[in-house]
């Protein structure tokens, strides 16, 4: 599939997996139990530029780490869904309760448990590592992996488009 600037401009909110996405899907996991991951700064200064252009942007991930939790609040992301199991039931409450109609956002994921949400969703996006069924249902495909600039590339796309950048 190819994105068109119709798909480009209709988009207001973003929602974004972590692991994979955000990150670069590697895990330190030390003895303590304490589990470590990187994030890209360009990609949460992207971030933190569109929620000050008025976007919307939520995280909706598997996992619930207390340091990822500190990186999204840094980024001032409000809404944060952690540890969620069902991504397609925690999307559709999300965008009933904002009033948010699905063709506008665009949801960017990179395995299995993304599927299901991204066929939702107004723009798929995955990052250029994603999973090769990830890559065939979206109409964006990164030229950058996950957690190495995916994000940033993703929302300056739509922000230039809308000229908001």
């Amino acid at each position: 599939m190819s994105i068109t600037q119709t798909d480009l401009t209709r988009i207001n909110t973003f929602v974004f997996d972590v692991d994979g996405v955000l990150t670069d899907g590697l895990l330190y996991c030390f003895a303590d139990g304490e589990q470590v991951r990187t994030f890209n700064i360009k990609d949460g200064f992207a971030i933190k530029h569109a929620i000050q252009q008025g976007y919307r942007v939520a995280i909706i991930t598997g996992k619930n780490e207390p340091g990822v939790r500190k990186r999204l609040e840094q980024l001032n992301i409000e809404d944060v869904f952690m540890g969620v199991e069902e991504k397609v039931e925690t999307f559709e409450n999300y965008v009933y309760m904002q009033g948010i109609h699905p063709a506008t956002v665009a949801y960017m994921g990179d395995d299995m448990p993304d599927f299901e949400v991204m066929q939702r969703c107004g723009l798929r996006a995955c990052p250029a590592d994603a999973a090769d069924n990830i890559k065939e249902i979206s109409t964006f495909v990164s030229t950058r992996k996950g957690g190495r600039g995916a994000v940033r590339e993703l929302i300056e796309k739509i922000m230039k488009a809308q000229d908001t950048w």
